[in-house]
C-alpha cells in the first residue's frame, strides 16, 4: 500500500499531467522563454508547476518546496523537489517522451518518489525501505553482470559544453563493451526505466536536483545504486550522476573514470 505522502504526490503528478496533455495540440501558440542559453521554459512548466504546489500546499503546508520554475520556498527538514515537465525540450518539438518528477527529501535524502509518464500512463512509485514499483507493479533493476550486452542511458550537458569532449570520450569509453547507448531526454524517465529493468545503466553531467531527486530512490528502492563519477554513493552536488544494478554501476565507475576530467570527479 502507498505512504500517504506518495498518494497525495500520485494526485499531485496526474493534476500535472492533465495540464500537460491538455496543451499538447497547442504547441505551436505556447509562450517559450530561454532562461538560458538551450534552457527552455513553457507556459505549461509553470502551470504544471502550480498545480503539483497546490496540492502539496494542501496537504503539507509547513513543508518546504524547491521547484524547477518557482525555486525554493520554506524552511525546515522535510523538502519537495519538483520537475513539473521533465524533458520540455521534447515536449516542444512534440517528441513523445517527458514526465512529471516530484521527491520528498528528508535533511535532503530522498525519501519519497513519483515520476509520472501522462502520455503511457506508467507511474513510478518508491518509499524508502518499501521498494520501488511501476503502476502497483514491482520494479526491479536488471540481473546484467557487466556492461557487455547493456543497454546505457545518457544525456548530454546543453547547459555546460566545456564538458562536452570527455562527454563525448566517456560514452566511447562505454559504448565500447556495452549493447548500445540511448539518449531520450529525460533524466527523470532514464532514471525509471533503470529501476525497471529497461535500461541497465544511466550517466549524465551536470543534472540539477529536480532531474534526479525521485528518479534515483526508484533506483535505489529496485535494488540499484547511484553514486557520482568518482564512485561516491548519493545524490551529487556535481550533478554527475550514474546509476544501474550494482554491478554495471561498479563497471560504469571504472570506465568513466579512465575519461572524465579531475573536475568532473570532484564531489
Amino acid at each position: 500500500m502507498a505512504r500517504p505522502h506518495v498518494t497525495i504526490a500520485a494526485r499531485a503528478a496526474r493534476s500535472a499531467g492533465n495540464v500537460i496533455l491538455r496543451y499538447m495540440n497547442r504547441i505551436d501558440g505556447l509562450n517559450i522563454v530561454e532562461k538560458q542559453q538551450l534552457d527552455f521554459v513553457s507556459e505549461v512548466d509553470k502551470l504544471a508547476e502550480a498545480e503539483i504546489i497546490k496540492e502539496l500546499r494542501r496537504a503539507y503546508p509547513d513543508h518546504a518546496i524547491l521547484a524547477e520554475e518557482s525555486g525554493a520556498t520554506g524552511k525546515g527538514p522535510l523538502t519537495w523537489v519538483i520537475d513539473p515537465l521533465d524533458g520540455t525540450h521534447n515536449y516542444l518539438r512534440g517528441i513523445p517522451h517527458f514526465c512529471v518528477s516530484i521527491a520528498l527529501l528528508e535533511k535532503g535524502v530522498p525519501i519519497h518518489a513519483v515520476v509520472f509518464d501522462p502520455l503511457r500512463d506508467e507511474l513510478y512509485t518508491a518509499s524508502k525501505g518499501d521498494g520501488a514499483y511501476l503502476n502497483d507493479r514491482r520494479m526491479r533493476v536488471s540481473k546484467r553482470e557487466n556492461l557487455g550486452g547493456a543497454m546505457i542511458a545518457t544525456g548530454f550537458p546543453f547547459r555546460q559544453r566545456e564538458h562536452l569532449v570527455p562527454q563525448l570520450d566517456m560514452t566511447r569509453a562505454i559504448l565500447g563493451q556495452a549493447e548500445d547507448i540511448r539518449r531520450s531526454g529525460s533524466a527523470a524517465l532514464d532514471l525509471a526505466y533503470v529501476a525497471a529493468g529497461r535500461y541497465d545503466g544511466y550517466f549524465e553531467i551536470g543534472l540539477k536536483p529536480w532531474d534526479m531527486a525521485a528518479g534515483v530512490l526508484l533506483v535505489h528502492e529496485a535494488g540499484g545504486r547511484y553514486c557520482d563519477f568518482a564512485g561516491r554513493d548519493g545524490i551529487p552536488a556535481s550533478g554527475n550522476i550514474i546509476a544501474g544494478n550494482l554491478n554495471v554501476a561498479k563497471a560504469m565507475v571504472d570506465a568513466i573514470g579512465q575519461q572524465a576530467t579531475p573536475g568532473l570527479l570532484k564531489a
